[in-house]
């Protein structure tokens, strides 16, 4: 099987351009990670290039050394995932140290992963850690009303969860823990994934004052469906 015809391959592909569809990614905007299974990484092994180099992550990771991620390339269109996965995405290999990764399928064109790498994957190691490695999907987006919220509510985990639960009799269950929540930071250093990983110690979804969401879980469709939720009682909550 070719790796682009994977499963796990096309549910990424998938993920995006539902996103796409529903307008949570303007032009570049978002992210997606996937952590890779044994099966999925045997499924794809013959593919894989290891003659490319190494390069810094930008922070350490220990507890994912020799783990694989499927990722999105910095600056390209979830729009474009579908239809130019391997040109647009790619897989990497995490180094025994944790501090390094190197590319070994996609990124054809000469693309590298999403500038969030290092946030993704203090993320997963965080997930991956509370959740006995359960979860192996993290995703970024931008829905407007979850942005628009955070110009209103008060910058608190408990005044989003409150109103987010009221909205929609399904948020409770959906996101039993609550949210956490960020004020304005700078995207792409470390500052923004050493803060998201503390507050992945209790929730499954942050958000990023006048950003988006950041969210993690087991499968695509379980991680989207978080994602959207939290979107769908927001909007309920702007249009009061």
């Amino acid at each position: 099987m070719k790796v682009l015809n994977a499963p796990f391959v096309q549910s990424f592909a998938k993920l995006c351009d539902d996103g796409w569809q529903l307008r949570f990614h303007e032009r570049n905007g978002g992210n997606l990670s996937y952590r890779l299974t044994d099966a999925d990484v045997e499924l794809a092994r013959h593919e894989f290039n290891t003659d490319r180099p190494w390069t810094e992550i930008g922070t350490d990771v220990p507890t994912l050394a020799g783990t694989y991620f499927m990722v999105t390339g910095t600056g390209q269109y979830f729009a474009n995932v579908l239809a130019k996965t391997m040109e647009t995405c790619g897989i990497i290999e995490i180094d025994e140290t944790g501090k390094r990764y190197r590319i070994v399928w996609g990124f054809t064109t000469g693309g590298r992963p999403t500038s969030e790498l290092p946030t993704h994957l203090m993320n997963h190691a965080v997930k991956m850690a509370a959740t006995n490695g359960a979860h192996r999907v993290i995703y970024h987006c931008h829905p407007v009303n979850v942005i628009a919220l955070s110009f209103i509510l008060p910058i608190s985990d408990a005044i989003f969860t409150k109103e987010l639960w009221e909205s929609m009799t399904e948020c409770p269950v959906v996101f039993p823990a609550g949210v956490g929540v960020l004020p304005w930071m700078v995207c792409g250093g470390r500052d923004i994934g050493v803060a998201t990983s503390e507050k992945m110690k209790k929730y499954d979804v942050v958000i990023w004052a006048h950003h988006g969401i950041f969210c993690s879980g087991s499968t695509f469709d379980e991680t989207f469906g978080l994602a959207h939720t939290v979107e769908k009682s927001a909007m309920g909550q702007d249009d009061d």
